[in-house]
């Protein structure tokens, strides 16, 4: 495949994703990112269309397919002007489900994976705690084990789709302190003792409901231990690769419809008898825009293709989400000033790109610590 373009196959589902996005979504986003959440029949029907299970094998429900099937259906998403939150909140499972498909049981897959790639049932995952933030070493909620049962106790924060999701992905402690001792246990949301303290208001992500949640005596079935007791830590650093990758994505997605966008508005818009564009100022604005969107895309996918055919990429996916998301920050920024204070609207488009790239930097691990990270896998630490 080359970086810039898809394969014939790949082509066509980008478009059905695009496709569906004009028709399904692009209707009522604003008045979903007003009410704060989705509609639960969005995730039916970007399953009947096929697009849910895009990644995921077909033996746990899935439409088969492998990373770059599911970045050519994001950029489709994305391009046709999907929501930062939007696609955090359609595409939560993205991280509530790599784990138990990876290393839970039959029944675990049966009972969670194949509903929720059907569209039937809302998935999160709850690792981030008050105070605790990319530390996922440090996590301090915990499960005991008591006969055939865990009972858990503690608390989560930013949690996406936590409002509504019929089940938690959870990382607990279950061993000693460090990340050895983490374990990943599912938790049904009407088990008594587990509660949503509440949903959390964001600056930008209107559109996906997060939220703060409470453990108090959680008894859960031994059986929705998902993989190895005390295995979390790996479970979970295995599948970050492609976190930050679609992190990436969703991270020049912004700026390549903040781009088109803003292109758009200068050939139309007139200030002094002519349009903006005809002003080398704007122009060249609108190339380093571009420019900056094409580094983003092409080091992504090269990334992506890499991890794909089987090598290790830890560090490039850090290097890969920061130069999308700072792309994302920059280039969103630029539209919202060439749009001036028709940008600064609520409901904008652009000003809701920039409300949500904002974000990115700081989900996903902070582009602080992935760069610390990045130095020690890279050798450049003592």
């Amino acid at each position: 495949m080359s970086i810039s373009t898809w394969s014939p196959e790949r082509q066509a589902l980008k478009e059905a994703a695009a496709e569906f996005t004009r028709r399904e979504i692009q209707p009522h986003l604003d008045d979903w990112e007003d009410a704060g959440e989705l509609p639960r029949d969005l995730h039916r029907a970007a399953a009947k269309q096929g697009l849910l299970g895009v990644g995921y094998p077909e033996e746990a429900g899935g439409q088969g397919g492998d990373l770059l099937d599911g970045c050519a259906m994001q950029e489709g998403f994305m391009e046709a002007g999907a929501s930062g939150g939007l696609m955090a909140s359609l595409f939560t499972h993205g991280i509530a489900l790599p784990h138990l498909i990876a290393h839970g049981s039959t029944d675990l897959v049966d009972r969670y994976a194949r509903p929720t790639l059907a569209g039937e049932l809302i998935g999160s995952l709850a690792v981030t705690e008050p105070g605790g933030g990319s530390d996922v070493a440090g996590i301090t909620t915990r499960a005991v084990r008591d006969g055939d049962h865990f009972v858990i106790n503690g608390s989560k924060t930013f949690i996406t789709s936590g409002v509504r999701a019929d089940f938690v992905t959870t990382a607990v402690r279950t061993g000693e302190a460090g990340h050895g001792g983490l374990s990943l246990i599912v938790v049904d949301k009407d088990t008594p003792g587990f509660t949503v303290t509440r949903p959390l208001r964001k600056m930008g992500w209107h559109a996906s409901d997060t939220a703060e949640l409470s453990y108090v005596d959680v008894r859960v079935p031994a059986g929705n231990l998902i993989g190895a007791e005390n295995q979390a830590f790996y479970y979970i650093a295995e599948q970050f690769v492609v976190e930050r990758i679609f992190l990436a994505l969703m991270g020049y997605g912004h700026a390549k419809r903040a781009l088109t966008l803003a292109a758009q508005y200068c050939r139309e818009r007139e200030t002094f008898g002519k349009p903006l564009n005809r002003n080398q100022v704007v122009r060249a604005k609108l190339v380093e825009m571009h420019r900056q969107v094409e580094v983003a895309r092409t080091y992504t996918l090269d990334v992506a293709t890499r991890h794909v055919a089987g090598e290790s990429v830890i560090a490039e996916a850090c290097l890969a989400k920061q130069t999308a998301v700072e792309t994302a920050v920059d280039v969103t920024n630029e539209a919202v000033q060439l749009f001036g204070g028709a940008g600064y609207m609520h409901g904008t488009e652009v000003e809701r790109h920039y409300r949500d790239a904002r974000l990115l930097p700081i989900g996903g691990g902070a582009t602080e610590v992935l760069t610390d990270l990045a130095a020690r896998l890279l050798g450049y630490s003592a």
